[in-house]
């Protein structure tokens, strides 16, 4: 299947689009979004990606992330794609985004200004097995105790999101759910 995505400069701004494969093999900067659902609980939902995804494949992480596709805004693809992998649909805001790059797995070189979005729900998601093989809803304390014991179990930009952008994330979650969270 043929996926362009948007190529973009540190300053989100369009420079063109490009074949998602393609970029990949490149590095080049290219717009994603990386979607954080937490419940009434303040649980954050977190699945695992179906083996056979072309890299990261069987790790976990948050409940879902993918990119626009070329004329739709972050949120637009975000009710797309929570809809298409997790079966799940709810209010959501973007939150802030961050850049980063690292090498992955197969080859590839991610390379993402990458937009987090939060939502709420209390629904479990209904997985797109192509997507997603496993799911859980975790508390934040538990998670990055977790993730600090066995980091190979995570994608790169969640962690990175949990470690380096913590602050930010909390700023944004429902009120309600850091006091149930007890963060």
């Amino acid at each position: 299947m043929y996926t362009e995505v948007i190529l973009v400069n540190k300053k989100d701004e369009v420079l063109g689009f490009m074949e998602k494969l393609e970029a990949h093999e490149k590095g080049l900067l290219h717009r994603a979004f990386s979607i954080f659902v937490f419940n009434s609980k303040g649980e954050l939902l977190i699945h695992q990606r179906a083996f056979g995804k072309y890299h990261s494949e069987g790790l976990w992480t948050n409940t879902c992330c993918s990119h626009p596709a070329p004329g739709e805004t972050i949120i637009e693809a975000a009710n797309r794609r929570l809809q298409e992998e997790m079966g799940l649909s709810c209010e959501m805001n973007q939150a802030f985004h961050f850049v980063y790059k690292a090498e992955l797995d197969n080859n590839l070189i991610e390379h993402e200004l990458d937009h987090v979005v939060i939502g709420t729900s209390d629904s479990n998601p209904v997985m797109n097995p192509e997507e997603a093989i496993d799911f859980k809803w975790v508390e934040l304390g538990d998670l990055l105790i977790d993730i600090s014991k066995n980091p190979s179990n995570y994608t790169f930009w969640f962690k990175t999101i949990l470690q380096e952008h913590f602050d930010q994330l909390l700023e944004n979650i429902p009120y309600e759910s850091l006091q149930k969270n007890n963060i």
